[in-house]
């Protein structure tokens, strides 16, 4: 019986079971089924933009706008001039010169500092109109065409033309550069730069707030 026993013991009982599936039964329990992890999911990678520069700003310079005329006490007399730079700030500087009224004038930052009276180029050898750098600062400039003084020169063409210290009287004219007072060429001579502009032109004025250049 004992013997049977073992022996039923080592049958496997094959039972059909409703639905159909197959169980198979030893003497002892059946090792548990490994379990199966699921694969992991690799997460989804963020997109990743490529980054782009951002754009330079492009800064516009505010004009360069008349912000101060100097209140002048009384006309401009030849040989008189004018030099008044108390508050004014610092900043560019531009010279203009008006033929017909043989007035200059140098603007800092837009602020008038200084007029006076001028001579020009006679009709024979006139002065050029347009818009020039300072291209040579000499205090002690002796011309080599004429071999005359031009103390505190600043040189507007190749060919010559500059702005200097004159003798500034009514009726005196120039070979076709920008006569000053010589006492006002020394203040100019101080005030400017190479690479200033300066801007000769034939009956133009300017009100507060109209642009200098341009």
């Amino acid at each position: 019986m004992r013997r049977l026993q073992l022996l039923a013991a080592t049958i496997l009982v094959v039972t059909l079971m409703g639905g159909g599936t197959l169980l198979l039964r030893s003497g002892r329990a059946p090792p548990p089924a490994p379990r199966v992890s699921p694969s992991p999911v690799p997460a989804a990678s963020p997109v990743v933009r490529p980054l782009r520069p951002l754009p330079t700003p492009v800064s516009t310079p505010e004009p360069f706008v008349v912000r101060r005329i100097l209140d002048l006490k009384q006309p401009l007399r030849h040989g008189t001039y004018v030099w008044d730079d108390s508050g004014a700030p610092p900043g560019p500087i531009v010279i203009t010169v008006d033929l017909t009224a043989q007035v200059v004038s140098i603007f800092r930052n837009g602020y008038e500092i200084g007029t006076a009276a001028i001579i020009y180029g006679a009709d024979n050898m006139p002065t050029p109109l347009g818009v020039f750098p300072i291209l040579q600062k000499d205090a002690d400039h002796v011309s080599n065409l004429y071999d005359a003084p031009m103390p505190y020169m600043l040189r507007l063409t190749n060919d010559g033309v500059a702005i200097h210290g004159s003798d500034v009287r009514f009726g005196y004219a120039t070979h076709g550069c920008v006569g000053v007072p010589t006492a006002f060429a020394r203040k100019l001579f101080e005030a400017t730069k190479i690479g200033d502009r300066v801007i000769v032109t034939n009956g133009k004025t300017m009100m507060l707030g109209q642009s200098i250049i341009g």
